[in-house]
């Protein structure tokens, strides 16, 4: 089976036929290039030796014209290069962005946009004018032979000086890659540490931590601008000396053709048109050496991004799936972190039927937020499967699943827009599923107090909204659309009394209809509510049986402080404190 290509280079290769234009366009470019040195070689050997004043003219007119052409020729070269860059960015941008996406999924906080800002260093290469110099560089042997024409020497001349400009681009190569690769990576990392400064600045601001961070900030930021100076450093005395040979290369064979016209072998007009094409087969070379810069920060970007690609792959078209129930199936799950190889949850098998109400309690640490992660396939597993509906949470594309679960994280993340459009997820705004998301989730007339309603934009980053309003909107939020499955963690952190009261008459609404819930907390009002209370403890599940309401407060009090799980009462009376899964549990034998 043939192996797929890279994604980066498919797109680099779909490009091929407008690459392969701008190399004819070179190709007239180069041919045309030719004009100056024959312009000087019949002024010299056929003007001023017949004092031809018409044929200076008929030459001049022909020159110019033929400047002309090159010129609209070089100009359409220059905006097909920036066509090709900007088809190069449609074309990944949104492949792109999704993959960034992912990554900051599988490493959390260890991610920034940094990709995008790659894509954008590789498509200004493409579309700038450093690009020109490797198609005219196939001419460079071209000229070097038509000096040979000329004279043996003089391209005997041509070559040399071509080795040794040759070599002092490679110089140039060795002794600044190391340095600038090394300057890239310190600039990500200083970005990086100055985009989580930002993010935390009201914190930093009230605790006095801004010349700490700052010093470590400029540390950082130090060493790239060291190795970037180093780098630079080179390449610009490479440059120049790059620049000095070659005009000095041009001049001397002004000298060598001096030399073969006082010998005989040359004409004076072959000695102007031969210095005039030695700076034509030298330029390229020279225009290499200086941009060389560009090249590599381009080369390092095209890596970085390969690599991206290449670890996070396109979702493959999936047969779509019926809208699932709310049946929740946890098999022998084991997960952790991304990027953790030590699981945080050990083990966990229980089910729970559509429509009802868990709560999940345990001591800090005890793999609460892990577990609804995984159970929402936010976090890949270890080992085992996790059911909704019957189906593997994997197996559904996140565009089709995610209309049919709700969340409400922790840390509440509103995003750049309206109140609307923030409830309807950014997606087409259906005004009655925003009015019904609000209302169940109590916030439809603190809404209707903001200057524009629904309208109202608001920011991610803050704004006038307090903790407990952006808490009930993302609430609003997870129960846009009616999901199967909602999960709430620590959803009255930030709430009051009044928020409270709303909280828990959404939970009984969403019992009426039938609607899953897993609700991470510890407070009594809330969790007399549920119907199962599942309790964690050291990542693994110590209870999941139904519960009497007088016994919720005691089975978290004893959660949260570590103790050993009390043993709930069910409903019709019994007792059933053996949690519900296919494996045994600690101290207990098959």
């Amino acid at each position: 089976m043939k192996e797929s290509q890279p994604e980066l280079r498919k797109a680099l290769t779909d490009c091929r036929r407008s690459f392969l234009f701008i190399l004819l366009f070179s190709f007239f470019i180069n041919l045309l290039m030719l004009a100056p040195s024959i312009y000087m070689l019949q002024v010299y050997d056929r003007v001023i030796t017949t004092q031809s004043t018409e044929t200076l003219l008929m030459l001049t007119l022909v020159v110019v014209y033929l400047f002309a052409i090159m010129g609209c020729l070089d100009g359409v070269r220059s905006r097909m290069l920036v066509r090709i860059s900007n088809r190069l960015d449609n074309q990944l941008s949104s492949r792109l962005y999704q993959a960034t996406f992912r990554k900051a999924l599988a490493a959390p906080g260890t991610t920034s946009a940094q990709p995008l800002n790659d894509l954008t260093a590789l498509r200004q290469f493409i579309g700038g004018n450093a690009l020109f110099a490797f198609f005219d560089a196939p001419w460079i042997p071209i000229y070097i032979a038509i000096l040979t024409l000329f004279h043996p020497l003089f391209g005997l001349f041509a070559a040399g000086a071509g080795l040794i400009l040759l070599t002092v681009a490679w110089l140039n190569e060795k002794s600044t890659q190391g340095l600038l690769d090394q300057a890239n990576r310190e600039h990500v990392q200083s970005q990086e540490l100055a985009t989580s400064n930002l993010r935390n600045a009201e914190v930093i601001q009230a605790m006095g931590m801004l010349p700490a961070l700052g010093e470590r900030w400029e540390q950082r930021h130090q060493e790239y601008l060291s190795h970037q100076s180093r780098a630079s450093d080179r390449a610009g005395a490479l440059s120049n000396l790059s620049k000095t040979l070659r005009i000095l290369f041009q001049s001397l064979i002004l000298g060598l053709g001096a030399y073969l016209v006082i010998q005989g072998s040359l004409t004076g007009g072959m000695m102007i048109a031969g210095s005039i094409l030695m700076g034509r087969a030298l330029a390229p070379i020279d225009q290499m050496i200086g941009s060389w810069k560009g090249f590599i920060g381009a080369r390092t970007a095209y890596t970085r991004l390969d690599a991206l690609l290449a670890a996070t792959p396109s979702d493959t078209a999936r047969m779509p799936l019926p809208p699932p129930a709310g049946n929740v199936t946890f098999e022998s799950v084991v997960a952790a972190p991304p990027g953790v190889r030590l699981p945080t949850l050990h083990d966990i098998a229980f089910v729970c039927p559509a429509g009802e109400h868990v709560a999940v309690v345990g001591p800090s640490a005890a793999g609460k937020s892990t577990l609804a992660r995984v159970l929402l396939g936010i976090w890949p597993l270890q080992h085992g499967t996790v059911r909704l509906g019957g189906t593997d949470v994997a197996q559904w594309p996140r565009e089709r699943l995610g209309p049919h679960v709700g969340y409400l994280p922790q840390d509440i993340e509103l995003f750049d827009g309206t109140i609307a459009e923030n409830i309807a997820r950014f997606g087409s705004i259906e005004p009655g599923e925003v009015l019904k998301a609000a209302q169940k989730a109590g916030v439809h007339d603190m809404i209707l107090q903001q200057p524009s309603g629904y309208d109202t934009p608001i920011k991610g980053s803050g704004g006038v909204l307090s903790g407990g309003q952006r808490q009930r909107l993302g609430l609003a939020r997870a129960l846009y659309g009616s999901p199967a499955l909602v999960v709430l963690d620590e959803p009255d952190a930030n709430l009051d009394a009044s928020g409270e009261r709303a909280l828990i008459d959404c939970l009984r609404q969403l019992k009426h209809e039938g609607t899953t819930v897993f609700v991470i907390s510890h407070t009594p009002m809330i969790l007399e509510h549920v119907d199962r209370v599942l309790t964690l403890k050291e990542g693994r599940l110590a209870a999941f049986a139904p519960a009497e309401r007088g016994d919720v407060q005691r089975a978290v009090a004893q959660a949260v402080a570590g103790a050993p799980s009390v043993r709930l009462r069910a409903r019709g009376g019994r007792d059933d404190a053996r949690p519900r899964s296919t494996a045994p549990q600690e101290g207990e034998s098959r």
